[in-house]
């Protein structure tokens, strides 16, 4: 059976009425002896709550922020308290955003790594000390009392450790409920920089399932599931998320910003078209402390419908101008609709299901040695990747 929490079981956090500067300190010592986040790959498993204003409509947004990577720091303490810092700066942008916005604002997405940015050099054990964090640490006790404080679901990424592979972590894209629980945990699946599940995958399934690798929480505003930026560029994985039932796809991401058509945008278009589900993806507006030109991942923000149309796009630079009323019984209904345009319900997965059992490219389990996890080098992962092109070239799929 699925292990659904990484660390204490049934663990809340309480934390109504924190703010200002004392936020992440009063968050961790409330946390002590409450409840914790939840598990790697959970989601709210109960059928869906009944129908109440988010589920008629409500208003989403893209809250582009710009990153203060931690990667200048010389200490994890130093980290942790930039960390802090960008926690602190997230909870005031929330209530100005709230108040712009309205009190129907009942979702808000972060960009990716918004707390630390991207490891530049740093060693897996390096990274691991310095900028993951706990799934039961002090910075997940503060965005809960954030959704706490702002009555909205917060959406985010970070890198995360988990208990059962220690010396490594995971990309983890989560969503925080107004309650102040983590009703979503999702690992990045897909990455040429970073451990991920299918790294440890045997072991990984033992413990949380196939549910818990593509996790959907069942929420009043609708069923909400995580893609990790790069990760929209591969539509099995939002593909897999609906057929767990997400209506909502969160893209957090820190991406190429071009005014030519980047790579990215049309993908989001594409997942939310084919899966008809809406999207809301929040890019960075650059990222500050480490030698690549900071506008470089800066601007884009957007939201699309469940028809594939951009809703709304931000410029650059730190904005939350990237909001839209979400109709979600209006998808419910379309979704409902027999016709041409269902293109989900027209899915014949069956027709697949062949090829994609013995396709044999990536191959799984790499971190995975005599039962335990192995802290790789940062070759593992390219060497990984020619591995699989000189197979695929040895079978014709790739030709010379």
């Amino acid at each position: 059976m699925a292990d659904r929490d990484p660390d204490q079981p049934g663990r809340r956090r309480l934390l109504q009425g924190i703010a200002g500067g004392a936020l992440l300190t009063a968050a961790a010592s409330g946390a002590a002896g409450s409840s914790a986040a939840a598990s790697a790959g959970s989601s709210a498993s109960a059928p869906s709550p009944p129908a109440t204003a988010g589920a008629r409509g409500y208003y989403a947004c893209a809250m582009q922020l710009a990153v203060d990577a931690v990667n200048p720091d010389s200490s994890r303490d130093a980290a942790r308290a930039r960390m802090q810092a960008t926690l602190q700066r997230v909870d005031d942008m929330l209530d100005g955003t709230r108040r712009w916005v309205g009190p129907d604002l009942r979702l808000v997405v972060l960009p990716e790594y918004f707390m630390t940015g991207f490891p530049w050099g740093e060693s897996i054990a390096a990274w691991a000390d310095k900028a993951a964090i706990a799934a039961d640490g002090p910075e997940y006790a503060a965005l809960g009392a954030m959704a706490q404080k702002h009555k909205l679901f917060l959406a985010g990424n970070a890198y995360e450790t988990d208990r059962h592979f220690p010396g490594l972590y995971f990309q983890a894209s989560f969503v925080v409920a107004p309650s102040g629980d983590v009703v979503l945990r999702y690992r990045r699946l897909v990455s040429l920089f970073a451990p991920t599940p299918h790294d440890v995958w045997d072991r990984y399934l033992e413990i949380y399932g196939l549910d818990g690798v593509f996790p959907v929480a069942r929420t009043e505003i609708g069923h909400l599931a995580a893609i990790a930026s790069e990760e929209i560029l591969y539509p099995e994985i939002a593909r897999c998320h609906v057929m767990r039932g997400a209506e909502i796809f969160l893209h957090s991401s820190s991406e190429a910003y071009t005014v030519t058509m980047p790579q990215k945008k049309i993908a989001r278009q594409a997942r939310a078209l084919e899966n008809l589900a809406y999207l809301v993806s929040a890019n960075s507006a650059g990222v500050r402390g480490v030698n690549v030109p900071v506008d470089s991942a800066n601007g884009g923000s957007d939201v699309i419908d469940y028809l594939g149309n951009v809703v709304v796009a931000a410029g650059m630079g730190e904005t939350i101008t990237a909001y839209a009323r979400l109709d979600l019984a209006g998808l419910r209904e379309y979704r409902r609709r027999p016709g041409m345009p269902n293109l989900l319900s027209r899915q014949a997965f069956g027709l697949f299901e062949a090829s994609y059992a013995t396709a044999d490219f990536r191959r799984k389990n790499g971190l995975w040695r005599d039962g335990k996890a192995v802290v790789p080098e940062r070759s593992y992962f390219v060497d990984t990747q020619r591995d699989t092109i000189a197979r695929l070239q040895a079978r014709g799929i790739v030709a010379d």
